[in-house]
């Protein structure tokens, strides 16, 4: 027998309202993904810009979520129409948002407060204040005070939705200080907290006597990673780092004694106190030397890729075993492509263990398994490969007479990032509709257009294309979210200006081709930015 057909839009929804569905708790949502999937892809949708507006600071996007004026303004993206959230009043320069991070409430676990099982946006200012801010109505519903003795400046998470780092910018002296040859013995900070509750773990000091010439350092699934101009990568456990070197325990909102100085610790002006700090070198979990400090680890069992550490060898990756370092059968991944920017290759973000290694016209989805008869080593195949659709120049080698009667063959070679063939800007992954969405861009005459493409994850086969109406130059920074029913570009002009163009499926565009220009009329008048 061949394989069952998949159940239809209208099958599907016949069995959810009929309650045909097994016991698991998820099974409903993935029958409702599985629908809107269907409906994304088929022929008939169509994904038409509804909504276009420029600004003159950056422009964020995030779960459904816009915002405008260094994240003070919130727009909703998920309505036919752009709604405004909200609109925090105006602030001084250092009162400045300088880096925020979407926080979803977690399943199955008891919180204080009732406002804290709804999204909330925790957000760095230019003054080292750490707010939690509603995501619905921009109400700032908790507040931090760091420190004074650092500048912190970037948010990330440790552990995605449950622990953030904060990480000062770095400090490099002052230029007399330089001069005189003064060394500074910290040169950064690490800020960690459990986040809702919020509960500080600790501030950690990364200084030159231990760790060396530091050109950066951060944490990630609990592992501190230090970062040096050389090219090399270690790795160490910031659990055993913490247990080892805390010098004492501190509670946010509790009275201690520092220095010589009493305060509240995450109130002005005390702040918090650093509590870790390293007086000997930890054990190190991981070493390794790459070129421009370029490392991931992924895979299932564990492996890492790197480029080796000559500036000859860009564009090379080495795929190897964390156990053992052991290079994988097939492990050195080389594109063979002659183009201005480089390729890319990263561990697919969809948890199946697999790589995807992105060129200028092909987009290679790899897969590492057991090497046959010795489980012990593992090899990189091929899964599936998407090709750039593209046609061989027909002026490339076509022969010159000369006024001699002589005929001279041309022969030159064009760029595999030439602009007037499609090239590959921008490939990511929609997890919840298990969809790759592929960005290819084609220089015709003087501009640029752009479409973007979803393929089947499973087998890449193309499933739809999405034309975007906007020009794209290939000189400016952009970027693309597809997230459900909803296409966002973001793009960066010269001058610091951005532009935001807002796409969402349609299945009737007969009807919203009338109202777009109206609709686009009416949002550039009633939104400002």
């Amino acid at each position: 027998m061949g394989p069952s057909q998949k159940p239809n839009v209208c099958g599907r929804l016949s069995r959810r309202a009929l309650g045909f569905f097994s016991r698991d708790a998820g099974m409903v949502q993935r029958t409702n993904l599985g629908i809107l999937r269907a409906l994304v892809c088929q022929e008939s949708t169509k994904f038409k810009n509804v909504w276009t507006t420029h600004s003159k600071s950056p422009i964020a996007y995030e779960r459904g979520r816009i915002y405008f004026n260094n994240y003070r303004c919130c727009i909703s993206s998920v309505a036919s129409e752009p709604r405004k959230l909200y609109e925090m009043p105006r602030c001084s320069k250092s009162e400045k948002i300088e880096d925020a991070l979407l926080w979803e409430c977690p399943v199955g676990e008891m919180l204080p407060s009732p406002s804290d099982y709804k999204s909330s946006l925790i957000a760095l200012t230019a003054h080292n204040w750490l707010l939690r801010i509603s995501a619905t109505t921009g109400k700032v519903l908790e507040k931090i005070y760091l420190a004074s003795y650092c500048k912190f400046r970037y948010l990330s998470w440790d552990t995605p939705q449950e622990v953030i780092a904060v990480k000062s910018a770095q400090n490099k002296g002052s230029t007399l200080a330089r001069q005189a040859g003064i060394q500074q013995p910290v040169l950064l900070y690490l800020a960690v907290f459990h986040v809702l509750p919020f509960s500080l773990i600790g501030i950690l000091e990364i200084n030159k006597k231990i760790f060396g010439n530091v050109t950066d350092a951060t944490l990630s699934h609990g592992i501190l990673i230090v970062m040096y101009s050389s090219g090399l990568v270690r790795l160490y456990s910031f659990q055993a780092i913490t247990k080892q070197f805390m010098q004492q325990k501190l509670d946010l909102g509790c009275a201690c004694r520092w220095g010589g100085t009493t305060g509240t610790v995450g109130e002005a002006p005390f702040g918090i106190p650093c509590n870790i700090k390293i007086t000997d070198t930890p054990p190190l979990l991981f070493e390794v030397s790459s070129l421009e400090n370029a490392f991931q680890i992924g895979g299932h069992p564990w492996h890492y890729i790197i480029t080796p550490n000559k500036k000859k060898q860009k564009g090379v990756f080495h795929i190897c075993a964390l156990k053992d370092n052991s290079l994988a059968k097939n492990g050195i991944q080389e594109m063979e492509c002659c183009s201005l920017e480089s390729d890319w290759i990263y561990f697919h973000p969809d948890a199946s263990g697999r790589i995807i290694h992105v060129g200028p016209n092909q987009v290679k989805v790899l897969k590492l398994s057991e090497v046959e008869n010795n489980s012990a080593q593992h090899q990189i195949s091929e899964d599936f490969v998407i090709l750039a659709n593209r046609e061989r120049n027909k002026n490339e080698n076509l022969p010159t007479v000369t006024a001699s009667g002589r005929v001279v063959k041309r022969s030159f070679t064009i760029l595999d990032d030439d602009p007037e063939q499609e090239t590959f800007k921008i490939v990511d992954y929609e997890d919840e509709l298990d969809l790759l969405s592929v960005v290819a861009v084609t220089q015709i005459d003087a501009e640029g257009k752009a479409h973007l493409d979803f393929h089947c994850n499973e087998y890449g086969t193309l499933l739809k294309s999405i034309p975007l109406m906007e020009s794209w130059d290939v000189t400016y920074s952009h970027e693309v979210y597809f997230d459900r029913d909803l296409v966002l570009h973001i793009e960066q002009k010269p001058s610091r200006v951005f532009s935001c163009y807002v796409y969402q499926m349609v299945c009737d565009p007969g009807e919203e081709e009338e109202t777009t220009d109206k609709r686009n009329k009416t949002d550039h008048d009633n939104l400002k930015f």
